[in-house]
C-alpha cells in the first residue's frame, strides 16, 4: 500500500479572494493535470473556502457562533463552500481522477471552536479503492458554539493523524513562509515565535498564514512533517523531491 499523502489547495490558490466567489477554472484546470501526471497512490486533498464562503462566515459573524432563531449563516456558508468544492472534483474528474467531494458539516462536530470528530472510516475505504477524497473547509456543528467554522489547515492538522498520513503539502500563492520578504526554510517550534508572519490580507476568518503555522506546528508535534510551498511546485510535491519552500519540524537540527 503506497504512503498516504495529504496535499491542501490554499483557498488563494484556487479562488480570488477579493472577488465574490470568483472560481480560478484554470489554475484548477492546471492541478487536475499536475495530480493525473503524478498518479500518487493515497492522496487526500484538502482545499480552503476561499472568496467561496470567507465573506458568507463574516457576514453571519460565525466565528461567534450561532443561537436558535439565528442559523441561516450555516446553510448560506454551506452552500458557498460546497459550490467550490463540486467544481474541484470537476476538475479532478476531468482528468480520470476518481475524486469524491467530503463535507465536514456530515462528517465532523466540534467544541468551541476545535474539532472533536470526524468520522473517517469511510475515507479509508475511499483510499482503498485508489478513490481521491476532496474535503474542504467548512462550517460544523459545535457544541459550545452551536455551530463553527473549521479551517482547511485545522482539517489537515486533524485529519493527518487520524489517516496516517506520512507526507503533508501546502500550495499557496506564495513560494513558502515569508519573513522580511524572504522564504523561510524550516520553521520550529523554537524559531516560530521570532518569525514576523501576518494573517491574510483579504477577508480570512481562519487566519491566514499565521493560522496554517500554529496547525503545522501542533502537526509537527505529533510527528508529521509538513511542507508549505508555491502551487507551481505541487508536481514536485507529489513526485518526492524538493519543493523550495518551508518546512514545518520538531527537528532542530534543521534550523
Amino acid at each position: 500500500m503506497p504512503d498516504r499523502i495529504l496535499l491542501k489547495l490554499g483557498g488563494s490558490v484556487i479562488t480570488d479572494k477579493g472577488g465574490d466567489c470568483r472560481i480560478d477554472h484554470a489554475r484548477l484546470s492546471a492541478i487536475a493535470k499536475a495530480v493525473a501526471d503524478a498518479q500518487p497512490g493515497g492522496l487526500v486533498i484538502v482545499h480552503g473556502a476561499g472568496s467561496c464562503g470567507h465573506p458568507e462566515a463574516k457576514l453571519y459573524r460565525l466565528d461567534r457562533g450561532v443561537k436558535a432563531g439565528h442559523a441561516e449563516g450555516i446553510a448560506v456558508t454551506h452552500r458557498a463552500v460546497s459550490a467550490l468544492n463540486a467544481e474541484v472534483v470537476s476538475a479532478l474528474r476531468t482528468q480520470g481522477i476518481e475524486a469524491v467531494g467530503i463535507h465536514p458539516l456530515h462528517a465532523g462536530y466540534a467544541d468551541d471552536g476545535r474539532l472533536v470528530s470526524f468520522e473517517s472510516r469511510h475515507l479509508d475505504r475511499m483510499l482503498a479503492l485508489k478513490m481521491v477524497p476532496v474535503i474542504h473547509g467548512d462550517v460544523v456543528m459545535d457544541h459550545t458554539r452551536g455551530a463553527c467554522i473549521v479551517s482547511g489547515d485545522q482539517l489537515v492538522s486533524y485529519l493527518a493523524g487520524k489517516l496516517a498520513v506520512r507526507r503533508v503539502g501546502l500550495a499557496t500563492d506564495v513560494p513558502g513562509v515569508l519573513d522580511g520578504g524572504n522564504v523561510v526554510p524550516v520553521i520550529t517550534p523554537a524559531t516560530v515565535t521570532t518569525l514576523r508572519i501576518g494573517s491574510s490580507t483579504h477577508t480570512d476568518v481562519t487566519g491566514g498564514m499565521r493560522g496554517k503555522i500554529t496547525e503545522l506546528i501542533g502537526l509537527a508535534s505529533s510527528g508529521i512533517e509538513a511542507e508549505i510551498f508555491h502551487v507551481s511546485r505541487i508536481p514536485d510535491f507529489l513526485n518526492g523531491r524538493d519543493c523550495g519552500g518551508t518546512r514545518v519540524t520538531t527537528d532542530r537540527q534543521g534550523e
